[in-house]
């Protein structure tokens, strides 16, 4: 039977993800990659969004990428595996930015002037242009890490022979508690230095810990009965976390160190991502119209969506044209509109389905 509460874990969170983006494209917090700050108040309250929802956002999707790979490797062969992956992951996140996302890496050099200053520094206008290509991948570093991830499961899988997978079966409830410190640890080694979002060995650990011990059931069913505690734990820890950072040390960024590899903040990475994964799997295990049709477009809606929010801070913030609120609705509006938008029409034409979105072509039937 399929697992309905991963796909809704999945839009549920590329959701959230969507609302974060239109706080960080305009957040006081001094987290670089907008606009910036474009109110007048002297304290943006609600940024704290952003620290309540960031420290598991990608973990737990990072997760419940892992416990999809034990899936599709149950009726899949390794060799179909990494095919599969490497169509839907590394075509859209390679091809995909010199097809279509350049277009982001436009708008997102343009928020700092960085044509000209990059012409006026003797840069050559070919190098430009691809240094405007790299700018466009954007929120496509997912697909980067989860394609070597998927590269490397496979490797480990090749090694263990299963073996894992059988423990992992049998992890009881105070082990699954215990993994917070392998996180703590994977989050010190392998950060890339100038590009915040790529820590090699956190994400890594994450997709793990779903494959060899969350896509087992007998650990879900653990997991489903204290989900009520997991909830609460996830959420209290968050709280405090956002609590510390956004109020008490005023705004410290979140995204960068010391903060984002400190015990508090792998806590609320690793618990809030058991909050969600328990709390789904309890209460959310449903299908109906409407979850179906947010997980078919829930990848269109991740990849599509910054690029409504940041045109439209690009044509109306940053030269202030409209006031702060318009530009937040604005850009909050054009990220839906744009990640499903996009997505229906980018799905219907040929070569660009497969090279911005993965979707293989279909074959035609021909009738006899």
């Amino acid at each position: 039977m399929r697992k309905h509460y991963l796909d809704n874990i999945r839009w549920a969170t590329v959701v959230i993800v969507v609302l974060y983006h239109v706080l960080y494209m305009y957040n006081a917090e001094g987290v670089l990659g907008g606009v910036g700050k474009i109110t007048n108040l002297s304290w943006q309250h609600y940024d704290v969004f952003q620290y309540l929802v960031y420290p598991w956002i990608m973990p737990v999707l990072y997760i419940v990428a892992g416990i999809s790979s034990r899936i599709v490797l149950e009726k899949r062969t390794a060799k179909e595996f990494i095919k599969s992956r490497t169509r839907k992951l590394l075509v859209p996140s390679t091809i995909g930015v010199f097809v279509f996302h350049f277009i982001q890496g436009y708008v997102s050099m343009s928020f700092g002037d960085a044509f000209t200053a990059l012409a006026d520094g003797g840069v050559p206008a070919p190098v430009i242009f691809l240094i405007m290509v790299a700018s466009g991948s954007g929120v496509l570093w997912f697909c980067h890490l989860l394609w070597i991830y998927s590269l490397i499961l496979v490797l480990v899988r090749k090694i263990e022979k299963g073996r894992l997978l059988k423990l992992g079966a049998k992890t009881p409830l105070w082990l699954i508690v215990l993994l917070f410190f392998p996180a703590w640890g994977a989050a010190q080694v392998l950060n890339a230095p100038i590009i915040q979002v790529y820590r090699f060995g956190y994400y890594l650990i994450f997709f793990l810990f779903g494959y060899y011990v969350f896509s087992n059931d007998e650990v879900m069913e653990k997991l489903k009965k204290y989900a009520a505690l997991f909830m609460c734990s996830g959420i209290a820890l968050c709280i405090g976390f956002s609590v510390l950072y956004f109020w008490v040390r005023g705004g410290m960024n979140y995204a960068d160190k010391p903060v984002n590899v400190g015990p508090l903040y792998v806590a609320c990475s690793y618990f809030g991502s058991l909050a969600m994964l328990a709390g789904f799997a309890r209460y959310g295990d449903i299908s109906s119209r409407f979850t179906e049709w947010m997980s078919k477009r829930s990848f269109g809606l991740y990849v599509f969506h910054y690029l409504g929010i940041s045109s439209m801070a690009l044509i109306f913030a940053k030269p202030s044209l409209l006031p702060a609120p318009i530009c937040y609705i604005i850009s909050l509006i054009a990220g839906f509109v744009f990640g499903y938008g996009l997505y229906e029409i980018i799905s219907r034409i040929p070569f660009y389905r497969w090279a911005v979105l993965g979707i293989k072509k279909e074959k035609k039937h021909v009738q006899r």
